[in-house]
């Protein structure tokens, strides 16, 4: 024979259902306002959202304004573009020469140790040159920033401020 340690517990009553509290007995101390209030029995309002994301990634927000004109979406492209091309353009500057560096490091060794002059190797003489290289990237980056890309941006912006100034005095 052997005996349980645990003996069966009774079965407790359902909870209640979602967002209704059970009703809380009175207080033996009388009323918990200290202006002698009673406090009422309703349970708080419920929010109509939870207060976490139900979602892994976040929702755009419903778009709030009319979409713009044609040739403001146009305007964004061509930005975009011209920004795409200054990055593309001012990287392959910088990293097409370091890339070449390492390719001839690689794959002609002969080459990289041969002398230009008496005493510097071709190896270290273009290693060198790729600090100017550099600055020439970045010479390059602003020079088109400032041809193609700001006045884009600048003309995006003011014409951004006039609709503003226009949706305003309206």
């Amino acid at each position: 024979m052997s005996h349980d340690p645990y003996p069966p517990r009774s079965p407790s009553p359902p909870p209640p259902p979602w967002g209704q509290y059970p009703p809380q007995p009175p207080s033996p101390w009388g009323s918990p306002d200290p202006y002698g209030q009673p406090r009422a029995q309703t349970p708080p309002p419920r929010a109509s959202s939870p207060s976490y994301s139900a979602h892994p990634w976040p929702h755009p927000a419903p778009p709030t304004e009319p979409p713009a004109p044609d040739g403001h979406h146009s305007d964004l492209r061509l930005l975009r573009s011209a920004y795409r091309w200054q990055r593309r353009v001012a990287t392959l500057a910088a990293l097409g020469y370091f890339v070449l560096f390492l390719i001839l490091s690689a794959y002609a060794p002969s080459f990289m140790t041969g002398t230009v002059t008496e005493g510097i190797p071709t190896g270290l003489l273009l290693a060198l040159i790729q600090v100017p290289v550099t600055w020439l990237a970045i010479v390059l980056y602003e020079n088109t920033a400032r041809r193609h890309v700001d006045p884009l941006a600048a003309r995006i912006r003011e014409r951004t401020e006039r609709e503003a100034v226009r949706e305003g005095v309206r």
